[in-house]
């Protein structure tokens, strides 16, 4: 299956271009979840201002995006974000290092800039369990970060585990029995030695013990809930917890995104048959025998 990347292409390849070419840019453009974002040059070429709308950041804010953003960009974090935006960053391009390489990690840098807002509440349920892991009990927040509408992910951390739950909206009932199959999937997977995975869990309708009393939650057949059981193996260092968020997060577009690539392959095989079906039935029309009689007169009748 085809991972989704969690950096957005299009600002690596914009920023990319405009570091070996500097003009003028004014760009907007959607990522995954309806994120916003706005690129542009608002004083000269080699300045950029980029821009981020997220519908949950009041919600990523109190668990602790500003302090995960100011670590990974330091001084290109705007003081004021640009109006109708969450927050800004400012890119002198003229500041960049001249070394391929580290250009290369600058660019990857700023290209996950919504990954790490939403990085927060994970290093948060990591460092609760790590704690309450040192105490031998208990239980951390319930953090709800609502990303989409209708549709939100659950962390919370315990001693012996961080637990994330994604709810998710299927829009067609076959859309859930291809969800049943993936879903199914990963359980199959997990039960190989060799794949290091989390715990995964699916319920229709009912939500788990974890978030049942969460009020608002929908009941009704359209809607699913996932759940990662992520032991504290999977986070046990920075590259290792780092790659877990980067997957974790990316769960909801991953699951339907390869549902409408399943659903597309099966059509185009449908068709594909159906236009087979046609070719034997036009090679299996009989053709219908002429016959020649004469009358009496020698005139020649035809007859089908």
């Amino acid at each position: 299956m085809i991972l989704l990347e969690p950096h957005n292409v299009i600002i690596q390849t914009t920023l990319s271009e405009k570091l070996i070419k500097p003009s003028s840019l004014d760009v907007q453009f959607v990522d995954y979840d309806g994120v916003r974002f706005h690129l542009t040059t608002p004083e000269r070429k080699t300045s950029l201002l980029l821009s981020m709308h997220i519908r949950c950041w009041d919600e990523l804010v109190r668990y602790g995006a500003m302090d995960v953003l100011k670590r990974e960009y330091g001084a290109l974090l705007a003081a004021q974000a640009e109006p109708e935006y969450n927050v800004s960053l400012e890119i002198d391009l003229e500041q960049v290092p001249a070394d391929p390489g580290a250009r290369d990690d600058f660019v990857m840098s700023i290209a996950l800039f919504k990954r790490n807002a939403l990085a927060a509440p994970f290093e948060l349920a990591f460092k609760t369990q790590k704690e309450l892991e040192a105490s031998g009990a208990g239980r951390g927040e319930l953090m709800q970060i609502h990303y989409r509408d209708e549709e939100a992910i659950y962390v919370q951390a315990a001693h012996d585990r961080v637990t994330v739950i994604f709810s998710t909206v299927f829009q067609e009932e076959t859309d859930r029995i291809f969800g049943r199959v993936f879903l199914q999937e990963f359980v199959d997977a997990r039960r190989s030695p060799s794949i290091n995975a989390p715990q995964v869990l699916y319920s229709n309708r009912d939500p788990p013990l974890e978030i049942r009393d969460v009020p608002g939650l929908r009941n009704t057949e359209d809607i699913g809930y996932v759940t990662f059981v992520v032991s504290p193996r999977h986070f046990t260092n920075p590259e290792r917890a780092s790659a877990t968020i980067s997957h974790i997060q990316l769960f909801r577009d991953y699951l339907h995104y390869h549902i409408k690539c399943s659903k597309a392959y099966m059509h185009s095989r449908m068709r594909h048959r159906v236009t087979e079906f046609q070719k034997i039935l036009n090679r299996a029309k009989t053709e219908v025998a002429t016959v020649e009689r004469k009358t009496a007169s020698g005139r020649t009748m035809t007859s089908r």
